[in-house]
């Protein structure tokens, strides 16, 4: 199915367009690794050194840097489109420091992340890397416990609270899959051995105090903030799900994702991931080259917007309604 629509036409024609912007630029991407990483690593060594004496001072650095730790994960996250650097070895190494500093397993989250791309918006698909969503059709079709079991998972306090934490510090310590190819084992025990490294670290500059207020805080901050990110940028109410021969992968990327309107400095702490529906376009454009888009192409920027006081009603949003085509809450069921 395709869309004839304000953006000129089917999706599909933006791919000869945006391909010019998909070029990495060595100097800017060291740079922004530098800016990401540099002042993540010194909030962590001031945060351990004023935790045993100062431990809320610490803390507050903590969550400060957890700003930072979402910086970082954009890079790694670039890494793995491989957008971000020419030199791929390089790129590769990057990517799993980067892991190692999130807290996930470049390897494992890579393959994850790219199923989540070449599904979104499929019905037919809904296989890993995305936020579970059931139709209406299928909510209501569904045994009992399942309903509960959903109605629980879509809950706001289990999916922003408690969800973001569990997922960073426990579910990612292992592959997708116990049957999971060995490189993915490889990457996800390789990252848990350099995390207890860097650990170990923090213990031994601030002792449990460092570990506590300034490394757990951070990772929670980010990790709540990126559940977040990744659940307004396809959960809206008139985003785009398709199944079978109706569903296209441009379509849906365009259609499907959101233009999530922040104000600053949350762009620049977000790599400007908000410009989602063109990164979902075109992966291969790096973060720092997604304002050119728009710049240039002034159309794209009026797609699926989605303003902060907007994105706040996705969390009412449960279920896929395949008549309306909108997403919908509970009670529609």
């Amino acid at each position: 199915m395709a869309f004839d629509d304000h953006t000129g036409g089917p999706a599909r024609d933006w791919l000869r367009r945006l391909a010019p912007y998909k070029h990495p630029r060595t100097g800017r991407s060291v740079m922004e690794a530098a800016l990401s990483i540099g002042p993540l690593l010194a909030l962590w060594i001031v945060g351990a050194l004023l935790a045993p004496h100062l431990p809320w001072a610490a803390l507050a650095l903590g969550i400060l840097s957890g700003a930072f730790l979402i910086r970082t994960f954009i890079v790694q996250h670039d890494c793995g489109h491989g957008s971000f650097l020419a030199d791929r070895r390089a790129q590769a190494w990057l990517g799993r420091i980067c892991g190692v500093l999130t807290a996930t397993p470049y390897a494992d989250w890579r393959h994850a992340h790219a199923v989540h791309h070449g599904e979104a918006g499929d019905l037919s698909g809904r296989e890993m890397g995305d936020v579970w969503t059931l139709t209406l059709a299928e909510y209501r079709a569904a045994p009992l416990w399942e309903r509960v079991y959903y109605r629980i998972y879509r809950n706001p306090v289990v999916l922003f609270a408690l969800a973001p934490a569990g997922l960073f510090l426990i579910r990612q310590r292992y592959p997708y899959r116990w049957n999971a190819p060995a490189r993915f084992w490889v990457s996800a025990m390789g990252t848990n051995l350099a995390l207890a490294a860097l650990l170990g670290v923090f213990w031994l500059v601030g002792g449990w105090a460092a570990i506590l207020a300034v490394w757990l805080p951070s990772v929670v901050t980010a990790a709540t903030a990126g559940v977040w990110l990744f659940y307004v940028q396809h959960q809206f109410e008139d985003t785009h799900w398709e199944s079978g021969e109706d569903w296209d992968l441009h379509e849906a990327a365009l259609h499907g994702a959101s233009h999530y309107v922040l104000p600053q400095p949350l762009p620049w702490i977000t790599g400007n991931i908000g410009i989602h529906h063109v990164h979902h376009l075109f992966s291969r454009i790096p973060f720092y080259r997604l304002r050119e888009v728009l710049r240039d192409h002034p159309e794209l920027a009026e797609v699926n917007v989605l303003t902060l006081r907007e994105s706040l009603r996705c969390a009412r949003l449960h279920l896929w309604d395949e008549d309306s085509r909108t997403l919908v809450r509970f009670s529609a069921a």
